[in-house]
């Protein structure tokens, strides 16, 4: 026969699993039991905690929709109760372009090469404010590229001594599109074109570390100005200066891109430019700040030439032509195959020699600084750090407080700029070609009879 099986349940197993089972639901019990008379207590708490609530757990109609605060503070518990400040977040984001009326448009500045610039007021603060309108001269090419790298140029460079840029407003049609900034008094051109003498020493070394550190802000995060002049440098009766007119701005890398050489107005346009080159970088920048800077010693352009050759001539009569010892890539660039230079210089002066004669009152280490942002050679040009950290500024006479500037009456309050005859912002366009052969040497042919002195020439008979 065969015999019971070993995995058969018995009696036993039976009631030990009948017990296990019993086990388990008591648990349960216990278990809901607990979390029933958890919520009842938070319920009694609750209702003895809101005002109003009577002894039987009624509560009166007027109670508070919301749950009060229960537990007190610290300050609370000490009997002190101090205001709490609310932290606040700034959440940018897309909206509407508000219309131009909001702004009362007061009188006509001036226009330049990018749009027209007017003084206007706001009328719900009352806030004085220039009203730039941009130029949609080829609108059916879509939104003008220097305007859309004006506005991504201005909304990203934040700087004491850039202009800022409030909002965009608009008008009723398409061509009417503006930027809203902050109101300065003075551009440097128009302000230099009404003194009688020009900044003194201490003065001018104020606008021109204001202006050198704008300039090394730009440079630091990438951005190349390629438009820095006098009428592009205001300046508010606080002394402050800041940089304006950031239409031909770029945003560019290293190795720098190719880039287009119609940059620059003229009379402050690096030779490297003038050239022709496509590959260059921040001394384009540094050359134009070096031209501002005699400017500022004589209320005069440096170099006034009336197109790109005779601009070339002005550059290498004051400062030496170029050798393969000071610019060994000259010959590289286009335009520089069509000169005829000398092929051994006739002895001449050297570039701090020349502008030492021409600003005789400039210092040692002044003329040392003039020389280094006007080497012909855009690699030997000092950088925007480099100048604020020039020796120039810790000679005596110090730079003057901001505090401490002079004041001038506003030509932009009340009436329109007179302007003198000066070569505007370039256009987009082919760039200028310098054709058939130049022949500069003639240029330098007196200098060997000519000693240069600190303020006198003296020709050798």
């Amino acid at each position: 026969m065969t015999g019971k099986s070993r995995w058969t349940d018995d009696k036993d197993d039976a009631v030990v699993a009948a017990q296990r089972k019993k086990e388990r639901e008591e648990k349960k019990r216990a278990k809901a039991e607990k979390q029933r008379r958890i919520e009842e207590a938070q319920l009694r708490h609750q209702n003895e905690a809101r005002p109003g609530s009577t002894p039987n757990g009624h509560e009166d109609s007027d109670r508070p929709a919301k749950r009060r605060k229960v537990t007190p503070g610290a300050d609370e518990q000490h009997g002190e109760s101090q205001p709490r400040e609310l932290l606040r977040f700034d959440a940018s984001g897309w909206g509407p372009c508000r219309h131009v009326d909001n702004f009362e448009r007061l009188n006509h500045i001036e226009e330049g090469s990018y749009g027209w610039v007017s003084r206007a007021r706001e009328t719900a603060t009352g806030e004085i404010v220039a009203l730039k309108k941009l130029k949609m001269d080829n609108l059916n090419d879509g939104f003008p590229i220097t305007a859309m790298r004006e506005i991504q140029t201005l909304m990203q460079a934040s700087h004491l001594h850039i202009v800022e840029l409030r909002e965009i407003v608009v008008g009723t049609s398409l061509n009417d599109v503006f930027m809203v900034m902050e109101f300065l008094e003075h551009d440097l051109k128009t302000l230099q074109e009404d003194m009688s003498e020009p900044f003194a020493p201490s003065e001018l070394k104020t606008i021109l570390l204001q202006l050198t550190s704008a300039v090394a802000y730009l440079h630091f995060h990438w951005i190349l100005h390629r438009d820095l002049k006098t009428s592009n440098i205001l300046m508010n009766n606080r002394g402050e200066i800041k940089v304006a007119d950031f239409g031909m701005a770029r945003f560019t890398g290293d190795p720098p891109p190719a880039l287009t050489q119609l940059v620059v107005t003229l009379w402050y346009r690096a030779p490297e430019l003038l050239l022709g080159t496509t590959t260059y970088d921040s001394a384009i920048d540094m050359w134009s700040l070096g031209c501002i800077f005699a400017e500022l010693l004589t209320k005069e352009p440096l170099f006034q030439g009336s197109r790109e050759l005779d601009q070339l001539l002005k550059i290498f009569d004051l400062l030496g032509p170029p050798t393969t010892e000071s610019w060994p890539t000259f010959r590289r660039l286009p335009n520089a195959r069509a000169m005829k230079l000398p092929p051994s210089p006739s002895p001449h002066l050297s570039p701090q020699q020349s502008l030492r004669r021409k600003f005789p009152i400039l210092t040692g280490s002044g003329v040392s600084l003039l020389a280094s942002l006007l080497s012909l050679n855009p690699e030997h040009r000092l950088t925007a750090e480099e100048t604020l950290q020039h020796e120039y500024f810790r000679d005596e006479p110090r730079p003057k407080s901001k505090s401490m500037m002079p004041t001038f009456p506003s030509k932009a309050g009340q009436e329109r700029r007179r302007r003198r005859a000066s070569p505007n912002a370039p256009q987009r366009g082919d760039a200028p070609k310098i054709d058939g052969n130049m022949d500069s040497g003639g240029i330098f042919g007196r200098r060997e009879d000519i000693e240069g002195g600190a303020g006198f020439q003296l020709k050798m008979g």
